[in-house]
């Protein structure tokens, strides 16, 4: 698992500060960035799977990536946001193996922090708050640049910050499933190691010692679902990554993602997404 800060490569895709006045409302919202939230005034709601968290000023609020969420808001609120984007070349899959808490109290210091990284960086605020306004191939990628292009000196602070702020999640953190078999946690980061290539069911059985309808059985107790579904949402999930920030034919990313067949990749995607990937990024994104 990834224990080293060395591993975890965070991006600044956009910060700002965001006053509203009923206007933070939006549905089923899903995006391959994370978000941190701190709330300077008012109130607000934020609907995750898990529950209702109310927004108050003082705290900040971790979003992670692929979690769909809504927001709820009926009266005036202010808040600094933070989108942060995990280096898909370095893919560790960090945020994926702790479990982190929605909501932390936070401090002066911590509005200091979004107020610097605002000053380092004028021109990643956003210029609508709409997720669709953003969440898009273009903007990301843009986004994505302009974070590598800034000077040594801006990314070396920038990143101190993302870092400090990340923490204060990250210090009440548990690593996911902490009491998970061995073997099965080691699947879990072969697959992601491995995201990239065709995943054999045969060969992780063997790499776990397990027969393969032992380790099948096994897997599912443990992560809930079959190996084979969780190879093809990580799969899908790194496809929706890539369809927003890059520009593949849809073709040459079911060969990058080691499919055979590109039409299997595009009804996998239909079957997660609800759309092609063609409709996800072309009609969906870019509404």
């Amino acid at each position: 698992m990834t224990e080293s800060v060395e591993q975890l490569h965070l991006l600044t895709l956009n910060v700002g500060l965001a006053q509203h006045h009923a206007d933070w409302n939006w549905q089923d919202v899903n995006s391959p960035f994370a978000r941190i939230y701190y709330v300077t005034e008012g109130g607000a709601e934020l609907v995750l799977p898990e529950g209702i968290y109310s927004l108050h000023p003082g705290h900040l609020y971790l979003i992670p990536p692929f979690k769909t969420h809504s927001y709820r808001c009926n009266d005036h609120f202010v808040h600094y946001y933070l989108h942060i984007y995990e280096d898909a070349p370095a893919y560790s899959g960090f945020l994926e193996e702790w479990n982190f808490p929605v909501e932390v109290k936070g401090s002066e210091l911590d509005r200091l922090l979004f107020e610097r990284l605002c000053t380092l960086n004028p021109h990643m605020v956003l210029p609508q708050s709409d997720p669709q306004s953003y969440d898009n191939p273009m903007t990301l990628e843009r986004n994505i640049t302009k974070n590598r292009q800034r000077t040594l000196c801006n990314q070396v602070e920038s990143r101190g910050i993302i870092f400090q702020l990340f923490s204060r999640f990250l210090k009440d953190a548990v690593k996911g499933n902490p009491d998970i078999d061995e073997r099965i946690r080691q699947t879990v980061a072969d697959i992601r190691k491995n995201i990239f290539r065709a995943i054999s069911l045969d060969a992780l059985a063997d790499t776990a010692s397990l027969s393969k309808d032992h380790f099948i059985r096994l897997f599912k107790k443990e992560i809930g679902c079959t190996p084979q579904q969780y190879i093809n949402q990580k799969k899908m999930e790194q496809a929706q990554l890539i369809l927003m920030t890059e520009d593949t034919p849809v073709k040459n990313l079911a060969y990058r993602l080691g499919f055979d067949d590109p039409s299997y990749f595009c009804r996998l995607f239909r079957q997660r997404t609800g759309y092609t990937p063609l409709q996800y990024r072309e009609t969906i994104i870019k509404q």
